[in-house]
Parts: C-alpha cells; sequence; structure tokens
C-alpha cells in the first residue's frame, strides 16, 4: 500500500529511531503524529515533518496515552497506522540488582506497548490498518546484565503474536520489528559501562554496532508492506527460527570473565537510557 496520505502514529518519537522514522515517513507523503517525552525535541521533529501534530506523553501511563491517542486521531481524522517504538533500558543483575529498573523497563517497554494496543488499537482496526510493536533480537537471544530489557521485549513479542490474530478478523495486520545492536542514543547510553564493556556478547568491543539507516529501510519498507516481521539487520532474520541453539552459544560465549563483570555490574551506576517522569531516583543507589 502507498504510504502517500496514510495517518501514522509513533511512539518514542522525540529522537533515535522514531524521529528518524518520523521523517521518513512524511518525507513519502504519510501524516505523522508524533508522542515522546522530550517537548523540544519533539516540537523539533514535528517542525521538520509539516508542523504535524505531538503531544508530550509517558507511555507507562495509560490516561496520558489514551488522551494523546484522542487527540492525535482527531487532528489526523482518524488512523491506520500505530507504531510501538518507545523503550528504555539499563543494566542489571537480577541477584542484587536494582529492582526499580526492572519497573521502569517493564513499565515503558511491555506496558507502553500494551496502552497503546488499548488505546489505538479500535482506530487501526480496519483493513488498511497496522499494528507495529518493537520486539528486538533481545526477545529471541537473552544476555546477562541485560535480563529487564530482555524479558519485556520476549513480553512484547508474545503481545504482538497474540495481537496479530485478534486483529486478523478487521483486516488489520500486526507487525513485529527485531533490532540487533543499532548506532543509537539508546545504545550509546545503554552500554557506556565498564561491565557492558566487558561482556563477550554485547560490549562495542565484541559485536558490532549496525547502522541505523538500514532499519530505517526496513521500516519503511515493512510499514508500507504491512509486513509480519521487520528485522535489522539482515543477518538477524536467520537467527530467529533457531533461537534455541543460538542461545545456547551465547550462553558459553557469556561465560568468559563473567563473575568479575557481574562484580562491576553490581557496584556500578547505571542510568536508564532515558529518563522517565515522576521517577526521582533514576539510577541505582
Amino acid at each position: 500500500m502507498s504510504l502517500e496520505g496514510r495517518r501514522v502514529l509513533i511512539t518514542g518519537a522525540a529522537r533515535g529511531i522514531g524521529a528518524l522514522l518520523a521523517r521518513r515517513l512524511h518525507a513519502r507523503g504519510a501524516r505523522v503524529a508524533l508522542l515522546g517525552l522530550e517537548p523540544e525535541l519533539l516540537a523539533q521533529v514535528a517542525a521538520e515533518c509539516g508542523d504535524c501534530p505531538w503531544s508530550e506523553c509517558d507511555v507507562a501511563d495509560r490516561a496520558q496515552v489514551d488522551a494523546a491517542v484522542a487527540d492525535a486521531v482527531r487532528r489526523l481524522g482518524g488512523l491506520d497506522v500505530a507504531v510501538a517504538n518507545a523503550g528504555i533500558g539499563a543494566q542489571m543483575t537480577l541477584i542484587e540488582g536494582d529492582a526499580a529498573v526492572w519497573d521502569a523497563t517493564f513499565a515503558v517497554n511491555l506496558m507502553g506497548t500494551y496502552n497503546l494496543v488499548r488505546a489505538a488499537g479500535p482506530h487501526v482496526s480496519h483493513p488498511q490498518g497496522y499494528f507495529l510493536v518493537t520486539a528486538s533480537l533481545a526477545a529471541a537471544l537473552h544476555l546477562p546484565l541485560m535480563s529487564a530489557y530482555c524479558a519485556s521485549k520476549a513480553a512484547v513479542e508474545s503481545l504482538g503474536d497474540s495481537l496479530r490474530i485478534e486483529l486478523r478478523p478487521s483486516g488489520a495486520r500486526v507487525g513485529v520489528a527485531y533490532y540487533a545492536e543499532l548506532d543509537t542514543d539508546m545504545t550509546s547510553r545503554g552500554f557506556a559501562t565498564e561491565a557492558a564493556a566487558r561482556m563477550p556478547l554485547g560490549g562495542h568491543g565484541h559485536l558490532p554496532v549496525a547502522p541505523v539507516e538500514p532499519a530505517i529501510d526496513a521500516l519503511e519498507r515493512g510499514i508500507e508492506r504491512r509486513s509480519r516481521r521487520i528485522v535489522s539487520p539482515r543477518w538477524v532474520a536467520p537467527l530467529l527460527p533457531i533461537r534455541m541453539v543460538v542461545q545456547r552459544v551465547v550462553e558459553l560465549q557469556a561465560r568468559r570473565g563473567l563473575a568479575k563483570t557481574l562484580e562491576i555490574a553490581r557496584a556500578e551506576e547505571a542510568s536508564l537510557t532515558t529518563a522517565q517522569p515522576g521517577r526521582s531516583d533514576q539510577r541505582r543507589n
């Protein structure tokens, strides 16, 4: 389907993938609406997208999402595509780690996705509708220090699969996006710790960070085609069907120097990749 005139709502649109995707879809003739936490950045992106509608919105707050989606639908005259892009992360260990990181990660990544599904789902439930949720390769392959992020993204993948079945009678389709490490603010902030740099898989010195532009290309194609699955880089695709085998390889690789890495992580301060409203303690104690 042509992107011309398509009405698209994007969360986490102040920067990173959300902002890049908004600019790309606007350039293709889509009408976009933006949700995010950083009003100055949102306003700038909106100005670059034809002064499109935008709302400062914490996706973890259901009432805010309901209000922001209702406003976007009113101003766009309906909705064809909803993209649950907002996400955060921070390293934590399951044993003696910061429980606040776990709670915040699930509040944004999983509950934020559900809140958007609940609010925007009825509006994209038509034969040209499309809902895209962001799972990440972390939904399939699970690393130490990334337990909260991996678990939340695995839950988002499950949510997307269930939503696909539920929306089928309406003619709408559902896609799940899987990214590896991309060159975004989230990656640079999430792995900017001593412990993360030591990981055989996941640290910048061991696993190359992929450019973000091919991911935006993949998203553009995926939204245009209402694809079931969107991946970037391309090598992510063959890993998904054999995830159980690859997970075993990941576990063996992660053993190297793991005790020291965990020791460092338990003592190290690690910020959430995006500061969250109403949470004064954004770092572990």
